[in-house]
């Protein structure tokens, strides 16, 4: 904006002129300023006076969001301005400089024309030269050279123009125009005809914004003596806290540290512990809020406060309703709803005891998590749960130190705080996912969390100060138990939770998840029922694990169809029967793997049986023999102990090669080929031992090996069948295969009293103490071999 004296126009002002409606510009008299019209009839009147050379009337329309405002939705008193420049920027809109000339006042709307047009009076205004006129001016003047001091980058041109500008008239208008003001104020202004009047508003709304402004600083003066180059963002801040202090008001930070004083009294800390956040509070107090460790302070206090330091009264425990929570919760798993019901039972009698830490191991799906939630509620505790899968960072338990930026309490103190007590449930879960880094080792971090003699005073990294875990309900859970390190296993007592067998998952679909899948899918009662030889189908063809999250998804996609069945109006309710299966769900997976071993005249594969963290699997184990040198071949993504107990199956079946009838010579001029399919997953371990020298033992003497016959046990050079883990899970497996004979090592019997009863009665299981008794059971006996050569030969 550029103001400056004007002399009166040559040629006679016009009674008809083109108008421009402005949302948010007053033009004064005697000013040269921008203005950008970007509506129609606005640029059609800046285009008309453009076009004819003519004034062009200036005026302010009342309502500044009406789009379209008519000559009557204007102001009464507008300016008219010679337009000295425009420029057309090609994107519909238009730039113009105006100069100001006459006030105007509008008399009528003039219709008919694309722009608003309407007549006009041009107001002349009077000189005034008395003294008291003279007198105002130069007060206007001198409070105006003050303000254009105060204010930042002012043109030199604006302060010549009020230093020589002598009418009274065209100073209140330049002084006007440079005024902070609001846009109504300013059209009050122009509304004003008698200078006089004009500048004595002039001269109260320059007195409000000297003050201001000389306050403003002031301010600025003082806080920038407090301020260095990190804290000068906060100087707006500090600003309005010394507007505040200036004022006599009252500060909300005194308010804040008055509740956070209290909350400390309320809290419940050890004395220790409340005189450590007593003194950090005070250190707050006297901390500039445009500090860096301000806010880290800050949030460090709203830790302290809100961390459960007291222990709620303990409701009774009522070991029947524990049980009967229990049952309602999980179906079968007998021998660890009654380890959780002792524990309850030691908890209701010695309540102050320090209770054991509970690792719950099996594959997924089982319903470890679950088992947890059930502790919870039948001890009517919160309950808390930490995800520890895949952390590998120390400082995930334990916490980061404050002096970090973004520091956090670690998972368990973060727990904590989530469950509102010192005494919940806490599930730690997937304890054997933890992995050590180059930022330390959480699984040792975790060793005095989980040691009941050292937990009442853990020191987590950011609180500082000891925290009491011993009355924390601890309870992990884990996959496989041997990815725990030793140290850790040591301080938890493991509950091992076996997969189920195929009763089992029966029953938990009918008792839970067929219940649990039609509410999920918008279904009521009756209108979508399966067959219980569906429902067997889906468990035994479409479903192959050890839990029964598959058996879930399963039942989801059936019920799925029945929605859609349902929405579609085509039927009101449905049943399912194992017909309708292949359908819905398409062809079954998996069928009854013994059959895959041949018709009982293959030689060469037997079938094993594997352990893995999702439960037990058969493994097939496949032989043959071509011409070569005496070289083993092995393929099946094997790892080093499988090799090693293929080697050593190998030159077993050597040494007794005389005793099974099988030439000795023959092992030289051929290359044994030992291949277990589904190769692009690995496998390990000695437990394949036994089927592996049976496999070799059937290739070489032309028996094959029964078709429903799965083994495990290792094996030793001297023809010994050696101890393995995993049993229950491998038993159910081979029962799931549709297996009926198993050979298990015969000091390994003692692990059938895990196996149900109801799967034990379904199988033959055989001891083994040497190879001979594997041959014995597993091979074909000679005389039942039909002539029909050799296979791989």
């Amino acid at each position: 904006m550029a103001t400056a004296p004007v002399p009166p126009p040559a040629a006679a002002l016009p009674e008809t002129v083109a108008l421009i409606a402005m949302r948010n510009l007053v033009l004064f008299p005697h000013v040269v300023t921008a203005v950008s019209v970007g509506r129609e009839k606005s640029i059609a009147a800046l285009q008309h006076a453009i076009a004819q050379d003519v004034p062009i009337g200036i005026v302010l329309q009342k309502e500044p969001g009406e789009d379209d405002p008519s000559v009557a939705s204007l102001c009464t008193v507008g300016t008219l301005a010679r337009i000295v420049q425009h420029l057309d920027s090609g994107e519909g809109q238009y730039h113009a400089v105006c100069q100001g000339l006459k006030r105007f006042r509008i008399v009528a709307p003039v219709e008919g024309q694309p722009y608003l047009a309407a007549t006009i009076e041009v107001v002349e205004e009077a000189a005034d030269v008395s003294a008291e006129s003279e007198a105002l001016a130069l007060q206007l003047r001198e409070r105006a050279t003050e303000l254009l001091s105060l204010l930042p980058s002012v043109p030199a041109e604006l302060v010549h123009a009020l230093q020589t500008t002598r009418e009274p008239s065209a100073l209140a208008d330049i002084t006007a125009s440079v005024i902070d003001a609001d846009v109504n104020e300013k059209q009050a202004l122009l509304d004003m005809l008698s200078p006089s009047e004009r500048i004595g508003q002039l001269l109260k709304l320059l007195s409000h914004r000297l003050e201001v402004l000389r306050l403003s600083r002031e301010i600025g003066e003082r806080t920038k003596e407090q301020l260095d180059d990190q804290q000068r963002k906060f100087l707006l801040r500090q600003q309005l806290k010394t507007i505040q202090a200036a004022l006599g008001e009252t500060g909300a930070d005194d308010e804040e540290f008055t509740r956070i004083e209290a909350a400390i009294a309320a809290a419940g800390m050890p004395a220790e512990t409340e005189a450590h956040t007593r003194k950090e509070l005070g250190r707050l107090r006297g901390m500039p809020d445009a500090s860096g460790e301000y806010s880290m302070l800050r949030n460090y206090l709203d830790w302290m406060v809100e961390l459960p330091w007291t222990i709620e009264p303990e409701a009774p425990l009522d070991l029947a309703a524990a049980r009967r929570s229990l049952e309602a919760d999980h179906f079968g798993l007998e021998r660890v709803k009654q380890r959780i019901v002792e524990f309850l039972a030691v908890r209701k009698l010695n309540p102050t005891g320090r209770a054991p830490i509970l690792c719950f191991v099996g594959p997924p799906g089982v319903g470890k998590t679950s088992l947890g939630q059930s502790i919870a509620r039948a001890i009517q505790r919160p309950f808390a749960r930490v995800s520890l899968g895949g952390v590998h960072d120390e400082a995930e338990i334990r916490g980061h130190r404050r002096t970090y930026i973004g520091a956090m309490p670690g998972n368990i103190v973060q727990g904590l705080r989530r469950a509102g007590a010192r005494d919940c449930v806490m599930m730690l879960d997937e304890i054997d996912k933890i992995g050590a880094s180059a930022h330390g080792d959480p699984s040792a971090a975790l060793l005095e969390v989980l040691d009941p003699e050292q937990n009442n005073s853990f020191r987590d990294n950011y609180l500082g100060v000891p925290f009491d875990l011993s009355r924390v309900v601890f309870i992990a859970t884990a996959n496989v138990i041997d990815n725990v390190p030793a140290p850790m296993r040591d301080r938890m007592e493991v509950i091992e939770l076996p997969g189920y067998t195929q009763e089992e998952k029966i029953q938990i679909a009918q008792t839970y998840l067929i219940h649990r899948q039609r509410e999920s899918n918008g279904l009521k009662a009756g209108q979508c029922e399966i067959s219980a030889d569906a429902l067997r189908s889906i468990v035994s063809d479409y479903t192959r694990e050890a839990g029964v999250r598959q058996l879930e998804r399963e039942l989801g996609r059936v019920m799925r169809h029945a929605a859609v069945k349902i929405a579609e109006g085509s039927t009101a309710d449905i049943r399912i029967e194992a017909s309708d299966l292949d359908a819905i769900l398409g062809p079954a997976p998996y069928e009854h793997e013994a059959a895959l071993t041949g018709n009982g005249h293959v030689t060469g594969v037997a079938t094993g049986l594997a352990w893995t963290p999702a439960g037990g699997e058969i493994l097939f184990i496949e032989a043959t023999r071509v011409p070569g040198h005496g070289k083993l071949n092995l393929t099946g993504h094997l790892g080093d102990v499988m090799k090693e107990s293929a080697q050593a199956a190998l030159t077993l079946m050597k040494a007794r090669a005389v005793s099974l009838g099988v030439s000795p010579a023959g092992f030289a001029d051929v290359d044994i080929h030992l291949h277990i399919p589904a190769g692009a997953i690995p496998k390990d371990g000695p437990s394949a031992g036994v089927a592996l020298f049976i496999a070799l033992a059937s290739l070489y003497t032309d028996r094959p090996v029964r078709h429903d016959v799965a083994m495990t046990g290792e094996i030793s050079l001297r023809g010994l069948v050696l101890p393995v883990g995993g049993i229950k899970e491998k038993v159910l497996a081979a029962q799931r295969a549709g297996v009926r004979t198993v050979l298990l090592p015969s000091r390994n019997l003692k692990d059938l009293r895990d196996v149900p009863e109801s799967v034990r009665a379904t199988l033959r299981i055989v001891g083994l103490d040497t190879v001979d008794d594997a041959i014995r059971h597993g091979l074909t006996p000679a005389e039942e071999v039909p002539h029909t050569g050799t296979a791989g030969g």
